[in-house]
């Protein structure tokens, strides 16, 4: 068995144990872990009791990684996640006691429950991999993933996030409520509290960085690239946007092409891994006018409208 192939079988071995935690959900699964090997984070909105924490315990726990948990609220400090240096007098020397934000997977429940100061802890975090404390720069173990969740109909005691922070997410994600069968398979497992719990790691932060790295030799031809920086400038010319997406939002969804093609078991890119992807990755960065959102208009509307003006390449080369 060749490293390829091994490296294959992991990621399902990952796919089969969370699947066994989070029934009905083969589609978010397969995001979750298209974000991870590329190396980005997920902000994951959707109403209380979906699951959302579980995936995020399920995914931890079969990578084995460092874990960390943080539940927001507005008493909360950026010194609180990033860390703080405690100064020791027998020693005359200050020594950094790190937050919780060092760990390969970070959970923050409930994002748009910390006020803004908090929240711009995590900017440096998600973008530069690194947090700066006093003055010292402190790196971030490898591979780091954020995963912030968030409940898009309760407004007191919440703060919107700002658009800086909204584009350092790679994707935006839903579970949704389950189907009836899959609702009644839920409640008679005997594990259907804390699913989570019973897993067991399947691979390791090691294996993972290597996929991570596998993940960027995945080849991408020049039509295919050229074909995402069109979509991208689409939604900034379209008539009902008011900001469309960043350029930040063209190396996202190119990164997750690449992750998509890698879990397809394809070491290049093809259109469709761009076409899948778009709206989960460029959707939550678009600011639409608001005559276009009273008029109904989504950002998911506009992804699709551009798609559909946007030329596919059909000559690739490899």
């Amino acid at each position: 068995m060749d490293n390829r192939t091994a490296e294959y079988r992991l990621c399902k071995e990952i796919r089969r144990n969370l699947g066994s935690c989070i029934l009905g959900k083969e589609t978010e699964i397969e995001r979750l872990l298209t974000a991870l090997l590329a190396g980005g984070h997920v902000l994951i909105e959707d109403v209380p009791g979906t699951g959302k924490t579980q995936l995020v315990k399920a995914l931890a726990r079969s990578i084995g990684g460092q874990f960390r948990r943080i539940q927001c609220n507005p008493d909360l400090l950026p010194t609180d996640i990033t860390g703080v240096a405690i100064y020791h007098p027998k020693n005359e020397t200050f020594m950094f006691r790190p937050g919780p934000v060092m760990a390969n997977l970070l959970l923050v429940d409930e994002i748009n429950r910390a006020t803004t100061k908090t929240q711009s802890a995590l900017l440096e975090a998600m973008e530069e991999h690194h947090v700066t404390v006093d003055g010292d720069s402190h790196e971030l173990p490898v591979p780091f993933t954020l995963i912030a969740t968030q409940n898009p109909i309760e407004f007191d005691g919440t703060y919107t996030l700002p658009e800086a922070q909204l584009d350092r997410f790679m994707m935006k994600l839903s579970l949704g409520y389950p189907d009836a069968a899959t609702e009644r398979q839920m409640i008679i497992s005997p594990n259907a509290s804390s699913p989570a719990d019973k897993l067991e790691p399947v691979v390791t932060v090691e294996q993972i960085a290597v996929m991570m790295e596998a993940v960027k030799r995945v080849h991408m031809d020049d039509a295919v690239a050229d074909y995402i920086v069109r979509i991208v400038r689409g939604t900034r010319a379209h008539s009902g946007v008011q900001l469309g997406t960043s350029p930040r939002a063209a190396i996202s969804l190119t990164a997750a092409a690449k992750a998509n093609a890698y879990l397809q078991e394809r070491d290049y890119v093809i259109p469709d891994d761009v076409k899948l992807l778009a709206s989960t990755v460029l959707a939550h960065r678009i600011i639409l006018h608001t005559e276009s959102r009273m008029n109904g208009l989504s950002a998911e509307d506009v992804i699709q409208s551009v798609i559909r003006e946007t030329n596919v390449p059909v000559r690739m080369e490899r």
